[in-house]
């Protein structure tokens, strides 16, 4: 049988979503896909100490992976079983599992043919960064911006991105991955108060594509390029005419849709 779980998770203390081996052995940090699968199969088959590859005996599928840093509100994962699980007592007890800063939503069976990557039609992430000048004692790991933003050429440069395109210019050149084509059907920027908002919706994102965009828009707005250079850039297809790749703290996997 095939379950969904939808998570919430504050990235800040793992190395990000997705488990990571060497030589089949557990590396880094803790991450999400590990302390779930620890939980499941506590709660499910018993459970025992997961270092090594082969010791997984729930094994998770995640939408979409998500780097150090990076929250989620609506993550999606999907794992099989041939256990009949409850989801009320279920969610109860693998949340007084989980560390305090990960939680499970809600539970549903799917049918065998769902696949939490495979079978979305679309993700939402959303950025958030603080336009002031001066620090305040709750502002956190929120990035900062000094200077004064313009969300109205923000938004201009940002309109240049909306549709099927070739994303190259926006991915990190650390993935092999060589998928490159996406289609953007939202980039908006909010502003309230001093915190502005940028929200993405997308079928598919690069590696870092989020975070590139932020930080090209930030390179147009400090350095008063014309809001045209998010065209060149996106047209380019290389990786050194965009911006810096901004800080992950922000970035939140808002909801993913299918």
């Amino acid at each position: 049988m095939r379950y969904a779980l939808d998570v919430q998770y504050r990235g800040k203390y793992y190395a990000g979503s997705q488990i990571q081996y060497e030589n089949d052995k557990l590396i880094g940090e803790p991450t999400i896909q590990g302390e779930l699968e620890k939980a499941l199969s506590t709660l499910i088959i018993g459970g025992k100490t997961v270092n090594h590859k082969n010791d997984r005996q729930v094994k998770t599928i995640f939408s979409g992976r998500t780097d150090k840093g990076v929250n989620a509100l609506g993550q999606v994962i999907h794992f099989d079983t041939d256990k009949e699980i409850v989801a009320s007592s279920f969610i109860y007890h693998i949340n007084e599992i989980l560390p305090a800063d990960i939680s499970v939503n809600n539970l549903r069976i799917v049918p065998n043919s769902f696949h939490a990557q495979k079978s979305a039609r679309s993700r939402y992430y959303k950025y958030e960064l603080i336009n002031r000048r001066y620090k305040q004692a709750f502002d956190g790991d929120i990035l900062r911006v000094k200077y004064e933003l313009d969300v109205e050429r923000m938004q201009t440069a940002l309109n240049f991105l909306i549709g099927e395109h070739d994303f190259s210019s926006f991915k990190s050149s650390g993935t092999l991955n060589p998928s490159k084509v996406c289609i953007l059907t939202r980039a908006e920027v909010e502003k309230q108060g001093d915190r502005i908002f940028i929200h993405f919706v997308g079928n598919r994102f690069l590696y870092n594509m989020v975070r590139t965009i932020v930080g090209t828009l930030l390179e147009i707005e400090g350095h008063k390029l014309p809001v045209e250079h998010m065209k060149e850039v996106l047209e380019a297809h290389d990786r050194r005419k965009a911006g810096q790749t901004v800080s992950p703290y922000g970035l939140t996997l808002v909801e993913v849709k299918y």
